[in-house]
């Protein structure tokens, strides 16, 4: 068949990581000019996708299979540094997960979700993927839960 009469694939928004093939979160430009360093910024325009798997040198990528890596950033995030805080408005970390798990009640998790709720919670500017932690958090808990403690 001629590729002339061949329709191209109507694009839904979705896009994969070229290097490890994972599906990317679409973030702004808010979260790219706060967490990409000055002389790598042009290379992502106004939006662009992050790669949230850990393994990947990833961090934000275009349609263009442009990247910038996550040694180019300003800061530590994560997944890409699994030290850095999961929630970049108020600082929890996997220690405290850790430390729910070892109490036996996600207390702190709790405090997270209410201050997730609060006009503190800049989630859309200060996370790297411009989303909520509250679902990772949870996620990691109840994976965490599910494991028996050594």
């Amino acid at each position: 068949m001629n590729k002339a009469f061949v329709r191209e694939p109507e694009f839904d928004g979705r896009a994969y990581c070229p290097q490890c093939g994972s599906l990317g979160s679409q973030v702004t430009s808010t979260p790219l000019d706060r967490h990409i360093r000055e002389e790598f910024r042009q290379r992502m325009g106004d939006s662009a996708w992050f790669c949230s798997y850990a393994q990947c040198a990833v961090a934000y990528f275009d349609l263009f299979a442009s990247v910038v890596t996550a040694d180019e950033l300003r800061q530590p995030v994560y997944p890409k540094d699994p030290d850095a805080p999961i929630c970049a408005c108020f600082g929890f970390r996997v220690g405290s997960i850790e430390a729910d798990v070892q109490d036996g009640t996600p207390t702190r998790i709790r405090e997270l979700l209410e201050k997730s709720k609060s006009p503190d919670a800049r989630c859309g500017e200060l996370a790297a993927d411009g989303q909520c932690c509250m679902r990772e958090v949870q996620r990691l808990y109840m994976r965490r839960v599910a494991k028996p403690i050594e």
